[in-house]
């Protein structure tokens, strides 16, 4: 129900710049992401995730170890992976990491998985592209059995069988919550369907109700399986500041780096002003005052009829007082608003 609706930020610990236009130390990064998820945690947000990359413009390589670290800061936020790339990594060491990181937040920790946008943790932990789906699948597979069986025996052809083995620390307070990202494959909200699991869609570009038939088919999967349905929640990005003009002027320039050093690598052109414009207008790119933002997170959230939506708040090389500034926005008006607005 829209009433309920939980209202979340996500980064993926961007490098920044500093006051002298050069980017900042990826030590630094990770501190002001800190600092930024402990005033989030003041203000109200319902959640803090951290995304995972293996590359030079974002700081995070280690999302649970940052996140263990917003735990000894904070008291109420949840704290999550934005999202863990379950395919280049071991699933028992990721069950281990989170169930810690629950542990020492006192049950706040949650996982999204899913297979990630970039492909530098493969050639990094030594996997082969090539096995790119049977990898996801496969590792899915068992980090369901962690979740859910007491001792678990499980076979497979990426890694090492188990055979009634248990694995430690055990999740406090029932299952550890945990979502599958899904970035538009129709497979994938079958999958997460068939698993039970709630649905994140990460919605980076064009109207969101061009995700409408995704929530669809997800919803007809569960009156099928006849089972209750899971949350489903969107993750998209955008920023916040006084006024419209304020926000676009201020995102523009970052944002527009961002955009042309990853079009760069995967073929695409520059962008220019009037794309930016395009997705703040019509697009999922949540950029504008308070007033603005929160209109269009409300819009999607009717039009999709999800209960959690997630700001990808950072954005490339914008820095941390404007993100820090962008937080407490959020927090202090959009969210009210939203939840005025869905009332």
């Amino acid at each position: 129900m829209t009433s309920a609706i939980e209202l979340g930020l996500d980064t993926f610990g961007d490098v920044t710049r500093g006051a002298d236009g050069k980017p900042l130390p990826h030590a630094q990064v990770i501190r002001n992401l800190v600092d930024e998820a402990v005033l989030a945690d003041r203000l109200g947000v319902d959640f803090i995730g951290v995304g995972e990359h293996h590359r030079a413009d974002f700081a995070v390589s280690s999302p649970e170890m940052v996140l263990a670290a917003i735990a000894g800061r904070t008291e109420r936020i949840r704290l999550g992976s934005a999202v863990t790339v379950l395919s280049s990594d071991d699933p028992v060491r990721v069950f281990q990491r989170f169930s810690t990181l629950n542990a020492v937040s006192n049950g706040r920790a949650e996982v999204i998985l899913g297979r990630g946008s970039f492909t530098e943790s493969f050639p990094l932990f030594g996997y082969d592209l090539d096995q790119y789906q049977t990898l996801f699948e496969e590792k899915l597979d068992l980090f369901v059995h962690l979740l859910r069986d007491e001792a678990v025996t499980w076979s497979g052809t990426t890694r090492a069988g188990l055979n009634n083995q248990r694995v430690f620390p055990t999740v406090e307070g029932g299952e550890l919550k945990t979502w599958i990202g899904v970035g538009g494959s129709p497979q994938s909200v079958v999958r997460a369907a068939s698993y039970n699991l709630p649905l994140m869609l990460a919605i980076i570009g064009g109207d969101p109700k061009r995700f409408a038939p995704y929530v669809d088919l997800y919803r007809r999967a569960f009156e099928q399986l006849d089972r209750p349905l899971p949350p489903i929640g969107v993750h998209s990005p955008g920023y916040v500041a006084d006024t419209d003009e304020q926000a676009r002027e201020e995102l523009w320039p970052d944002y527009k780096v961002m955009r042309d050093r990853i079009g760069a690598e995967r073929g695409w052109p520059p962008m220019g002003r009037s794309e930016f414009d395009q997705e703040a207008d019509h697009g999922s790119l949540y950029v504008g005052s308070p007033e603005t933002v929160a209109r269009k997170i409300a819009g999607t959230v009717k039009a999709l009829g999800v209960s959690r939506f997630d700001m990808k708040y950072s954005a490339g090389t914008l820095p941390h007082e404007k993100a820090m500034r962008c937080i407490e926005l959020y927090g202090e008006k959009v969210m009210p608003l939203v939840r005025d607005m869905l009332g």
